[in-house]
């Protein structure tokens, strides 16, 4: 789009479906990449990412949906999973995701936080991480549909 200009950033966090820990750290990093690699393919920068769930914080360009570039992450990662059988039966990620905006001046801390996920993760749960985000966000939600939790 001619003389459009946006910084958008965004956090976007969603979760393998019944919260499996099917993300073996024998092929995380590559998961990873080629997640990158869909990002970067939309024309999206990707920022940092991480987990059995995933973090990932990306400047988004207004010329895609951010519904649409989420269900393409998930939709290739989910066939790359299977195509290379890497977990025993059908891995799916979970239906719907969050998303969190930040400005600017707050990159550097939230690409820490992404990047620091198993740290954290010894210490708090996802599901209290992830209502406290829908919280301090001031973002109307059920707990009943959240995700499943099997905790």
């Amino acid at each position: 789009m001619a003389n459009t200009y946006t910084q958008i950033y965004v956090q976007i966090v969603f979760a393998v479906r019944e919260r499996d820990g099917l993300i073996a750290p024998e092929w995380k990093e590559e998961l990873f990449k080629y997640i990158v690699g869909i990002i970067r393919n939309r024309g999206q920068k990707l920022i940092g990412g991480v987990a059995d769930h995933i973090h990932i914080l990306i400047a988004i360009n207004p010329d895609i949906a951010l519904s649409d570039l989420v269900r393409d992450i998930k939709t290739a990662s989910g066939k790359w999973i299977n195509g290379r059988r890497l977990v025993r039966g059908r891995f799916y990620w979970q239906e719907g995701f969050g998303a969190f905006s930040y400005s600017r001046s707050q990159l550097d801390d939230v690409a820490k936080y992404v990047l620091n996920q198993e740290e954290r993760h010894r210490k708090q749960s996802f599901r209290h991480e992830y209502t406290r985000m829908l919280r301090q966000f001031e973002v109307d939600f059920d707990e009943r549909f959240v995700f499943d939790f099997f905790e």
